[in-house]
């Protein structure tokens, strides 16, 4: 279970980006995150994971408190927290599995990621993880050889090899087609159900939130302003979130992010 209570980031003295949030994500329910370009969605999840530093509050993963982890207990706490990616982070010269593998990295010892002889368990979870989604068959096959969608498919799965207890994507189907976006939203949604895995996903397309999620939290301006089902995700909701600021997209499609999205 996830549990972020008061939580504030502050880029030096501008105002918080981030304002006393406080969230609860736990099970397997997958919570989607929405909000106009600056409402500190991606400010969120990069606090979770520590990749920005939290000015304030606490945040907790069943139980273990985040904030104030240094050194080797961050890294191992990291192992915990799978990350997957709108720009997909991968090596491209490396096949995918090298790529899959690279999710082991906290796991092994540095002799063997420099060589990359991974225990043979992992390489047989490997094998399964690509054999569920779909890629197996590319397995020796460089990265920047593959599709947008089958990209999406090895961050997914190189975060799933953490064997993390939260899944946090962040943007995960802004650089794809509607499609390839869809198949991504429904492989999420089917994995926290089999995995028993909480995931929480920040997202820009409003109709899939509203398809593929079970939770819908809304923030504006580093406030949370709505936390509840897709059913309750109304109108009024809607213009609460988004009213002055921008108009999501609600035909299927996905709004480009502004330069601001891609820092906050």
């Amino acid at each position: 279970m996830l549990e972020i209570s008061n939580l504030v980031k502050r880029y030096g003295s501008d105002d918080p980006v981030l304002k006393g949030l406080d969230l609860v994500v736990e099970g397997n329910t997958v919570v989607s995150v929405v909000g106009a370009s600056g409402a500190g969605k991606s400010t969120m999840l990069r606090c979770i994971n520590r990749l920005v530093e939290p000015s304030s509050g606490s945040i907790q993963l069943n139980g273990r408190e985040l904030v104030n982890l240094r050194g080797a207990n961050l890294r191992h706490a990291r192992r915990k927290i799978g990350m997957v990616f709108q720009g997909f982070n991968l090596i491209d010269r490396l096949t995918v599995m090298e790529n899959v593998l690279a999710g082991r990295l906290g796991y092994v010892s540095f002799y063997q990621a420099l060589t990359r002889k991974f225990p043979q368990t992992d390489i047989d979870r490997a094998f399964h993880l690509m054999d569920r989604v779909g890629i197996a068959h590319y397995a020796d096959k460089r990265a920047d050889e593959l599709s947008g969608g089958e990209r999406q498919r090895v961050g997914v799965i190189r975060a799933l090899m953490q064997e993390p207890e939260i899944l946090l994507a962040d943007e995960p189907t802004a650089s794809l087609d509607l499609k390839t976006s869809e198949q991504i939203m429904v492989l999420l949604q089917s994995l926290a159900s089999e995995l028993s895995l909480p995931v929480l996903i920040n997202i820009h397309n409003v109709s899939q939130a509203r398809t593929y999620t079970d939770r819908i939290v809304g923030l504006r301006n580093g406030q949370m302003i709505f936390d509840g089902t897709p059913g309750e995700f109304n109108q009024e909701a809607l213009d609460a979130i988004y009213g002055g600021i921008e108009a999501p997209d609600e035909t299927g499609g996905e709004e480009q992010p502004t330069a601001e999205a891609r820092t906050t």
